[in-house]
């Protein structure tokens, strides 16, 4: 198939079919972000893509149920040519239901009520959004490129088309002292719009990228390991999810791995409170170094 540099997909996503139709991401701007530095945002040839689909028949059969479409923001592209991809899916998947990707609030920009409501009915579905936080200055800091006036407009808009959405966050990344107002901020954003997923990483300062800046110049103070896990305590416990909403707390970054749905939200709780009275003191002052993400 066609891939062009780093491919990246959800954990979630493991088991799905991995078409891609863009490479690279549209904004590339994030102060954390050093995943696309190399490689250009480009859009897939419709050639490229039918002859993807076609190897994956082959691979699969026809009853592929669902596809997720990289690479980091194929909702970037018009609503036009998003409708185009998916009647070339659908003519050669019938069966096709979900067409999953990662989206951005900046991509709902480009796109009216009326387009959404198309792309819905089209089968796009369960956008992974990379929200970070609920917190203004922590959304401005990281240079999202939208403000959390855009995020609840714009999650209010694709909830009343019918989206669902993966809530991506980032633990630590209002710095140090701002724990309380990061999770009051995100859980008000988040328990509004109530996401099907949410998955909370620690914030990693990689080599390279603007937030190592950042912090080199004192204007990002990284939060220690215990507090990164007192953080994720307040979100789990500030979060008020539907019962099978799914918290995804297991990435490699995060120093003690928990996840399951929100109906065992306390038990989520006790492990990670056990845990961090079990860690070493040392451990828990110290931060550590994520490397490059």
């Amino acid at each position: 198939m066609h891939y062009t540099g780093q491919v990246y997909r959800p954990p979630m996503e493991s088991d799905t079919p991995l078409l891609e139709i863009t490479c690279g991401c549209s904004h590339n701007r994030c102060a954390f972000c050093t995943m696309y530095d190399r490689t250009p945002f480009r859009t897939s040839k419709l050639e490229d893509i039918k002859a993807d689909l076609v190897e994956m028949r082959n691979t699969l059969g026809e009853d592929v149920r669902r596809i997720f479409l990289l690479n980091g923001d194929p909702f970037a592209l018009s609503a036009n040519r998003l409708l185009k991809i998916s009647d070339l899916v659908r003519s050669h998947f019938p069966a096709i239901e979900t067409l999953t990707c990662y989206a951005s609030i900046n991509d709902l920009f480009n796109k009216s009520d009326y387009e959404l409501q198309e792309l819905r009915e089209a089968g796009y579905n369960d956008l992974y959004m990379g929200l970070e936080s609920g917190w203004g200055p922590a959304v401005a800091l990281m240079r999202k490129g939208f403000t959390i006036d855009d995020a609840w407009k714009h999650l209010e808009r694709i909830t009343n088309a019918g989206f669902r959405y993966a809530a991506l966050l980032m633990m630590g990344v209002g710095g140090k002292g701002n724990s309380k107002v990061n999770v009051e901020e995100t859980a008000k954003l988040l328990n509004r719009f109530k996401p099907f997923t949410i998955a909370a990483v620690a914030t990693a300062v990689s080599p390279g990228s603007a937030l190592a800046g950042m912090r080199d110049a004192g204007e990002y103070v990284e939060l220690t390991e215990g507090e990164m896990l007192e953080e994720e305590i307040m979100l789990l416990k500030a979060l008020d999810m539907d019962a099978d909403c799914f918290f995804f707390g297991s990435h490699p970054y995060n120093a003690v791995p928990v996840s399951g749905v929100f109906a065992e939200k306390e038990k989520m709780i006790d492990y990670l409170e056990t845990k961090r009275r079990q860690l070493p003191p040392a451990f828990l002052k110290s931060t550590m170094q994520r490397g490059q993400l």
